[in-house]
């Protein structure tokens, strides 16, 4: 398949750190979540509700311990007053009521979560999905010089990797945020409800806490910004390779091949390593801090324990909240990079969708500019680029039913002519007129609803030889398909495939061969029933007989239809009405063959060249 010409340096250069607009676009992503307000507001509720019975179970868990010890301390009393015991006094009939209310919380909790992540993966999915529906609706919108300079794999990327990334995002990363803060704040109160002394301890760590995070998370952003740039260059690379693996193979580029894989790889390697290095840094540094927190709480809380001013089932909870206390702060610092590699992915996202689309304004058109003609070029301009213009004062009147040949060497403006007509792009200045009215005046559905195209390139896609024709028109019906493909002469060889119409062509169609596939193409366009068809170097690329084949079909496809034919193979347009000379962008001849040869001029070098061996310059 023809891939257009490629950028290749696209996203190459320069790194950037963060999102270049970090709220804008956090505020434009959460516009797509707003319309599942309610479910939010549910999943938000049920969250801080799991989380509160989280927080609340250390505490009345240690009951259970203060009463196993009050228990055994009675004991030890009686026991030392010269007492028989014959059992320990504790209170186990409090203290299984006590594990029930535990174990009940901790059920809610769990029961709890599990519903809002059901609720939350319902939402991310949905978002998600719209995400994607919208950015395939803006890749149809958006004008062919898109994909002319931006890569294959960089466009993959970002509706493949970056919706990933969002979507885990949603899906995880905002109940976890709102559960880290309840429970933050949470733990803080019970443990200002046990002891302010080791609460001030414990929260001695958190500034060391906020230091290490905002040391290591924007370096971690940084390459994880880089890590997404390479991953999709690679994609590209790995695109390009495979999707034209047999030409790598005859010019003996694989070394070469690998060798640019290996640097891309190596690339994707240095800044992925780096960036989940730098990221998994901070649990460990945290844990540290945590341990740090976790010694002097045990110390103290064992002073206080021993000195009466505090409950042992007290300290065992709060030892637990210290834990916990360190745990909200550990997420948070993972979800800072979390976030911010989303909003980044988010923003490479809608940089498409916020890029300019093909647009069907109307244009005026002079009294003066009319033609009897059906597809009439008038002082036509045009550039890929301001500063390069390709075209400059182009005219050419096509009457209906017409075989049109445009001939001429390569960069002489061919296909650029189609790209005009196809309104693939818009003239800079002068007009297209179709049936006398200015193209651009047209939709574009509507336009090429009359217009019809042969590659060179066969486009097929994975899927029946049968779908592939009725690609051409989609209410056909199978005997209508069936006519086409006769037509287009490629019935026969069809039906001695082992499967018939319902043959499965591979990715690349290459299990029939080129001339059959350009069967095919014929017979999708037949099926089509253009009003005009363009042939743009049907058959340079099959042997002579089956290029009797397919020109066989084509003439009778182009009967009593007008046709511009693009060709290299001069042979193959003798029989033109017209054909078209260009050089540079220019019409430098025009005539039939016979008036063009009579000429001796550019024609008569190119068709001699051909025969003779010359080179035509």
């Amino acid at each position: 398949m023809s891939k257009g010409p490629m950028n290749r340096g696209h996203g190459a250069k320069g790194k950037v750190d963060k999102p270049k607009y970090f709220w804008k676009t956090t505020k434009r992503l959460m516009r797509y979540i707003s319309k599942k307000v309610y479910l939010i507001i549910m999943v938000f509720i049920l969250a801080i509700t799991s989380t509160i019975f989280q927080i609340r179970t250390p505490k009345i868990l240690g009951e259970a311990t203060t009463e196993i010890f009050k228990g055994l301390m009675k004991g030890k009393a009686q026991i030392a007053q010269g007492m028989k015991l014959d059992k320990v006094p504790i209170d186990f009939d409090k203290i299984w009521g006590i594990i029930l209310i535990v174990l009940g919380m901790y059920a809610a909790s769990a029961v709890f979560s599990l519903i809002q992540q059901f609720i939350m993966t319902r939402i991310s999915q949905n978002t998600v999905y719209q995400l994607r529906k919208e950015l395939k609706d803006k890749m149809s919108r958006v004008p062919i010089s898109y994909y002319d300079t931006h890569t294959n794999g960089d466009i993959m990327s970002r509706a493949i990797n970056d919706m990933d990334n969002i979507s885990g995002t949603l899906q995880q990363s905002l109940t976890q945020l709102v559960t880290s803060v309840v429970m933050f704040f949470g733990v803080l109160i019970m443990m200002l409800s046990i002891s302010w002394k080791l609460t001030l301890v414990a929260f001695i760590t958190v500034p060391l806490s906020l230091i290490v995070t905002m040391m290591i998370a924007p370096k971690s952003q940084r390459f994880f910004s880089n890590q997404q740039k390479s991953l999709g260059l690679l994609n590209n690379q790995i695109e390009e390779t495979y999707g034209a693996h047999s030409i790598v193979k005859s010019f003996n580029h694989e070394e070469e091949n690998t060798k640019l894989f290996d640097e891309q790889n190596k690339l994707l390697f240095e800044s992925g390593w780096k960036a989940q290095f730098i990221s998994a840094m901070i649990m460990p540094l945290m844990n540290f801090i945590k341990n740090i927190s976790y010694v002097f709480v045990a110390v103290i809380g064992g002073i206080q324990v021993a000195n009466g001013q505090i409950t042992i089932g007290n300290v065992q909870a709060f030892m637990q909240y210290t834990n916990q206390f360190a745990q909200p702060l550990s997420q948070m610092a993972n979800l800072i990079n979390t976030i911010q590699a989303t909003v980044a992915s988010a923003e490479r996202i809608f940089e498409v969708m916020d890029e300019v689309e093909m647009t069907d304004e109307l244009v005026d058109v002079p009294a003066t500019i009319s033609s009897d003609a059906e597809v009439s070029f008038q002082h036509v301009e045009f550039g890929y680029s301001e500063d390069a213009i390709l075209m400059n004062d182009f005219n050419l009147d096509v009457d209906k039913g017409r075989k049109v040949a445009i001939v001429g060497p390569t960069g002489a403006g061919k296909t650029t002519l189609i790209n005009l007509l196809e309104r693939f792009y818009d003239v800079s200045n002068g007009h297209i007129l179709y049936r006398n009215q200015d193209i651009r005046n047209m939709k574009r559905e509507e336009l090429r609803a009359d217009f019809s195209m042969v590659l060179q390139e066969t486009w097929l896609f994975t899927g029946t030889i049968f779908d592939n024709i009725k690609y051409g028109n989609e209410q056909a019906t199978d005997e209508e398909i069936y006519q086409a493909a006769k037509a287009a002469r490629a019935d026969d060889f069809i039906r001695r495939l082992p499967k018939g119409y319902d043959t499965i062509l591979n990715e690349e169609a290459s299990n029939i061969s080129q001339g059959q596939r350009q069967l095919v193409t014929i017979a999708r366009a037949f099926l089509a029933n253009p009003e005009v068809l363009i042939l743009d170097e049907a058959t340079s690329s099959v042997d002579t007989r089956t290029e009797v084949l397919i020109q066989h079909a084509m003439d009778e496809l182009l009967k009593g239809r007008t046709s511009f034919v693009v060709a290299h193979r001069l042979s193959t347009i003798r029989d033109a009405d017209n054909i078209i000379v260009m050089d540079k962008g220019s019409i430098v001849e025009t005539g039939n063959h016979d008036v063009l040869m009579e000429k001796n001029g550019f024609y008569a070098d190119l068709y001699n060249s051909q025969f003779s061996g010359n080179v035509a310059i």
